[in-house]
């Protein structure tokens, strides 16, 4: 059997409703001179203000 297709708004909404998520690597120096990394997962649309608000 095949799969039933969605047409018109139920395929915008299904559509939309899918988030893009991006994958954020910030990297800290510490005293000793070694780098620690930190990952975190967001939605894309927020990623320049995380950006911002971790810069050293």
């Amino acid at each position: 059997m095949a799969k039933k297709q969605v047409f018109g708004e139920e395929a915008k909404s299904l559509k939309f409703s899918h988030r893009k998520m991006a994958k954020v690597i910030i990297s800290n120096k510490n005293d000793r001179g070694k780098y620690s990394f930190r990952e975190t997962m967001m939605d894309q649309e927020s990623v320049a203000d995380f950006i911002q608000k971790n810069k050293s």
